[in-house]
């Protein structure tokens, strides 16, 4: 499968997840074969994991474990029903009594570290801003443009650009991604941003050029773009 058609159907999943309704039948569950996106919801934030972890298996993650900040109650795989909607404990994969940990050196509303995987903040209701959902300042080693063919890395943002970027990422103001999809600012061929931290993990962020605006609901400014256009150029 295209890796473009894959991820739009995990976002397409992922909304699904999040604007069902609270209603639990007591029996006759899970209701259909369901491809749960590998999620975590603790403390009111609900955690995605990317995957691959690795673009280059040759660089090793650094992951130091903090304190635990949480335990998996519910495992939703072959047990939620389609229109189950995601709470604090549940988990898509994670078994139950599965314990959640801070990662140290980062901040546990951004991410958080599971059964040896890591996962990163996907949404937090409390967050209005781009930087309150990533607060990767000083994290970031390297920001790359991907393949949207095959996930490749196709070209490295200069290192002006990538302070630029995130500088400015932290101003931007973040808006109902179901409302953003519905008003179709996520449609066609989106830019592969793939953000590198210090500790060797890596994420996807999508962006699209004709709205300004970022999967996540992080809504562009013109720096924002001008320094993708920028970027973009360059790998042709």
């Amino acid at each position: 499968m295209n890796i473009l058609i894959y991820i739009s159907i995990l976002s397409i999943l992922t909304l699904l997840l999040s604007s069902c309704s609270t209603f639990r039948p007591l029996s006759g569950c899970p209701d259909g074969e369901i491809e749960w996106v590998d999620v975590v919801m603790i403390n009111d934030i609900k955690y995605q994991h990317h995957f691959p972890d690795q673009t280059d298996g040759n660089i090793p993650l650094s992951i130091e474990k903090g304190s635990e900040i949480g335990k998996v109650t519910y495992k939703m795989a072959d047990s939620a029903c389609s229109n189950h909607k995601t709470k604090n404990g549940d988990a898509a994969y994670l078994e139950e009594g599965t314990p959640v940990f801070k990662i140290k050196g980062y901040p546990s509303s951004f991410v958080v570290v599971a059964n040896d995987r890591v996962f990163v903040a996907e949404e937090n209701k409390k967050a209005k801003t781009a930087g309150e959902l990533y607060a990767m300042d000083q994290l970031v080693k390297n920001i790359y443009i991907e393949s949207t063919e095959d996930g490749s890395r196709m070209h490295t943002f200069s290192q002006s650009s990538k302070d630029k970027f995130l500088d400015a990422w932290y101003q931007l103001k973040l808006e109902d991604v179901e409302k953003l999809y519905k008003e179709g600012k996520q449609e066609g061929e989106p830019v592969f941003l793939e953000i590198e931290l210090n500790n060797g993990v890596t994420f996807r962020e999508l962006y699209w050029a004709d709205s300004n605006t970022f999967h996540s609901g992080a809504i562009g400014n013109k720096e924002i773009k001008e320094i993708i256009d920028q970027e973009l150029s360059k790998k042709k």
